[in-house]
Order: structure tokens, then sequence, then C-alpha cells
């Protein structure tokens, strides 16, 4: 669930009745696979409601991830890969090239070209067009969709015979339904109908994994500190106090469990077109003494501030993380899974003003070096995107939330290729990946983070139907192809944009099956359904190299 940053954020009752909605498929969320699971509805026949507590629809990918995470693309069929021809089709008309000309684009991308005539695909794209693109499908498809409509979490979910029966909302409006998708990437309507779920690392110990829990020590991609950098105000004097954005906990023991969450970011857009670019402004709450680890970071001779400055059409960038101290807010977000609507808001002003600050910071403090300082003023702040969210994105990254416990879990075994799935609904193929969890104080006292791990997958890999349904003892007519039940790591893999439209598909030709039989989700007869699934062309395996 897309929590929204600004004012747009509603997550008080509205003075309306009892409005009763009904139909065979209520989808509760915004997000992409949220999207992509109503659009499947439809083509099934059958009557669905999106309720999206989101403004926007498409989640991340419409809030600033427009350099796909694609993997392996030969991986992605079905509606995910429709959703990324529909962008290449808007990339083929001349006024959408409105800051720059079509030819002047760089496609070579980083593993995979942007634009790929072969196969008429596009893998980079400006937020906007990717939310016309969705608003567009669902139209097409006369999608019913509530928009701003929050969950009930704490009354609004009536069940009945471990089935979900309808669910509220905080104004009041109640949707009824045969067969209920949890889209979110929170989790939420999971949890308040009682399904068994994770928040954090699992020890490696419970599912035999070599990659999950805490990770002190392993140092993968180049999100650590390489040089020795003191965690002090005065450097090498404790006595001194800690600077900002550094936790003074143990960071426990390798390989055993937490309740931590990996960092959250905003994925920015970019521009560097003078016509199109706003300078980073100065936010209300400006502190900078939150950024003097940035200050050493420099002084120690890093510099690879623009190294994830990815470009995108239109002089643009989907800006991501990198290095030691950079727009992961690490260590802020643990409460936020579990947390309330308004505890989230909270939790999410406080990621938004950390990156504001660190952009301001970079482009105007005196202590950043000056050949990175101006290269950094190119940049600013798009005028034609998140107009209503003063150009900043309407989405949070929640990287990871809540994961079910459900009728099978998804792991690193599966992922890695050493043990088989016998019941795919989907592939992923991306690397095993986590961002940081914690930064602390080693025992040398030196500043050091951890949690980020970066661990090839072989192959495209098969995720199971049995991940994405609770246990039938629980519920019967849930599904949940976002917080699917897999382990931490596997999760790593699993939570990219075009795996989550791949498995919103699948959770909802599974759902149209089930009410057609009059079953539960868990009965469903898996070859009936892999029938469906290749019809509409999705891909469920990938003959090996």
């Amino acid at each position: 669930m897309a929590l929204l940053a600004t004012t747009v954020f509603s997550c008080t009752p509205k003075p309306s009745g009892t409005e009763e909605t009904d139909a065979d498929i209520i989808v509760y969320g915004g997000t992409s696979a949220a999207v992509v699971a109503a659009i499947q509805a439809a083509k099934m026949n059958k009557s669905v409601i999106m309720v999206s507590p989101d403004t926007h629809l498409g989640g991340l990918t419409s809030g600033g991830l427009g350099f796909t995470d694609s993997g392996n693309t030969g991986s992605i069929g079905g509606l995910s890969r429709e959703f990324y021809n529909r962008v290449y089709k808007e990339y083929n008309k001349d006024e959408t090239w409105k800051w720059q000309k079509k030819d002047e684009f760089d496609n070579k991308g980083q593993g995979t070209k942007a634009m790929n005539e072969s196969d008429q695909t596009m893998w980079t794209f400006e937020p906007h067009v990717a939310e016309r693109v969705y608003d567009d499908w669902v139209k097409e498809l006369g999608i019913k969709v509530y928009r701003d409509e929050w969950l009930n979490r704490d009354t609004g979910v009536e069940t009945k015979d471990n089935r979900i029966v309808s669910i509220t909302t905080l104004s009041g409006k109640t949707f009824r339904g045969k067969a209920f998708i949890d889209a979110t990437y929170e989790g939420d309507l999971m949890a308040a109908a009682g399904v068994s779920y994770h928040v954090g690392r699992e020890a490696n110990s419970v599912y035999g994994e070599e990659w999950n829990g805490i990770q002190t020590g392993v140092l993968h991609h180049k999100h650590w500190f390489e040089a020795d950098i003191s965690p002090y105000k005065i450097p090498g004097d404790p006595s001194s106090g800690v600077l900002p954005r550094i936790s003074t906990e143990d960071p426990g023991v390798k390989g055993e469990g937490d309740h931590k969450v990996q960092a959250y970011c905003f994925r920015m857009c970019l521009s560097n077109h003078p016509d199109n670019r706003i300078p980073f402004p100065r936010p209300a709450d400006y502190d900078s003494t939150q950024y003097e680890l940035l200050v050493r970071v420099y002084n120690s001779g890093w510099r690879e501030t623009f190294r994830k400055f990815d470009i995108i059409p239109n002089r643009k960038t989907d800006t991501n993380n990198h290095g030691p101290f950079s727009t992961d807010n690490i260590g802020f977000n643990y409460d936020y899974p579990d947390a309330t609507y308004e505890r989230r808001k909270e939790i999410i002003k406080e990621h938004e003003s950390y990156q504001k600050g660190l952009m301001y910071f970079i482009a105007n403090d005196p202590r950043i070096p000056k050949d990175v300082q101006e290269e950094f003023r190119e940049w600013g702040l798009p005028k034609d995107e998140f107009t209503d969210n003063g150009n900043w994105s309407h989405q949070l990254y929640i990287r990871e939330a809540r994961r079910m416990i459900g009728t099978s879990v998804m792991t690193e075994h599966e992922v890695l290729g050493k043990k088989e799935v016998k019941d795919p609904v989907g592939m992923g193929s991306y690397t095993l990946d986590s961002h940081n969890i914690q930064r602390y104080i080693k025992e040398d006292g030196y500043v050091q983070n951890e949690g980020d791990i970066g661990v090839k997958v072989p192959q495209p890999y098969k995720i199971s139907y049995g991940s994405l349904i609770p246990k039938k003892e629980e519920i019967q007519n849930l599904l949940v192809p976002i917080c699917l039940s897999s382990s931490h790591i596997a999760f790593g893999s699993i939570r990219m944009e075009p795996v989550f439209m791949i498995l919103g598909q699948s959770a909802a030709t599974a759902a149209a099956i089930a009410i057609d039989k009059d079953i539960a989700l868990q009965d469903v007869d898996y070859s009936e359904l892999r029938n469906r699934l290749e019809a509409d062309k999705q891909r469920l395996e990938i003959a090996a190299k």
C-alpha cells in the first residue's frame, strides 16, 4: 500500500455512511500487482473492484522506479510483459519526447536495452508515463476503482468459516466478494484477516539458509564503509557522543534472526534539463548535522555519488541508493510493517525530510567537494513529475514489510535452484538482494553497515502457487501476490515490480478458477491453473543454458 508523503495522505474516517459494493473479486491495493490482478480478473469475465488506499495507481512503478529491475527479461510474460509493451508504444509517439529527441536517448541501459525493438518492450520510463499506461488500461476495461480508501484494520474484515466475507474502509464503504487479493506492499488485509506472517529476518537455522539472518562481516555491493571512519562527534573520542544515524546497539550474532527490515528510500526522478529542473529546496526542518558522516566519507576519498543516477527518457533519472551513506534511511523503519496509519505517516515524513535534506546538503554545503557539488547542481526535481506532491514521489520504496507464512514458503533453496518448485505460477530472476538493515559501531571503534546482500541467481527460478495462498485452516479465499510466503532473503529476489505484476495476474487467475468451481483456493487443480496461465502467455519455465 503506497502511503502518501504529504497532504494527499488520508487515514481518518470520512463522514459518508454505509455504502456497500459487491463483486466476484475484490482487489485491495493500488500497486502494479493490484492493477494487473484487476485486469486479469476482468479478462476472465469476473466482476472486479479495486479498493485502493492510493490516489495514484502503479505503486513504485509509477512512483520513481523507471529503471526496471528486470533481471532476465525472458522470464517475464503475460500482462507484465504487456505493460512494458504498452510503455514501448508510448515512447514511439513523438509527443512523448518533450525534453529530448528519441534518437538522443542512450538506449544501452545496464544489461538490458531500454527500448527493445525486437520484442517491442521498453524497460526504462518516466513515472507519469507509467501511471498513464495503468490509468488508460483500467479505463479500457471499465474496472471500477475506489481511490483513497483505507482498510479499517481493527474491525473492517468480516470472516466466516475461514473465508473473508467483506472488507470495510475507514470511510464506511463495505466491499463484499467471493475472493480477495491483498496487493499492498504492507499486507494489511492479510494481517487483519488473521493470516500468519513474519516481519524481519529469520535465523539461517529456520530454513537451512546461508544468506538470511544477521550478516555482520559480509560485504557485498558497494554500500559499506571501505575506509576506517570514526562514528564519534570528535573523531576517536567516544565521550564526545555518536554522530546522527548510527546505532549504538549491538548488531547481533551472524546468522541469527531479528525483527528489523531493510532500509527504505524514495526512488528519485531527477532532471538536468534547465527548463524542467527545480533546484533542490531547503526543507523547513533542515539540519545539516544529520549528514556529518557523509562529509567524512567524502574526506576519505569516496567519489561514487552519481553511480546510481540511472538514465531514463527525457533527460531524467531513476536515482537509487548507492554507497555507505546515501538515500537509504537505515534503521528508521523497523516498526513500519505493523505500525498504525498515523505512525506510518510519521515514518514516511521522516524519510522524506531526511532525503530532501540530503539533496540540499550535497548541493549547498561548502564541505562537499567542489567537483561533486558542481555536477550535482546540474540536477533537480522535474517540474512535470508528481505535480500534485511538490514534484516529489508519492511512493516510499517499501522494500519489505510483512511476509505471509502460507501453504508453502519460498526460500533461497528454490531461488538458487537447489530445490524444485512443482507448482509454478511465475518466475523470478533477480539477484538475492537485501539493502542495509543496520549501521553500527564495530569492536574496533569504526562505523560499518550491515545487511546488504547480493548473491547472483544462476538462472530464472519458479515461484510456487503455494506461496500466494494462506494455510487452508486460516483463510480459503485470499491471495497475496506481494507479501507472499517467503523468507527474507528469497523475498530479496522476488520483490521486483515485474514479478509482482506476474504474481498479480496468476493470483487473479486462481481466484477466478476457485470461484467457478466454488472451492477453496487451496483446492484449485494445479494443472487447470497452469493451462490457463500458459494460454495467457505467462512464462513458467525457461530451459537451462
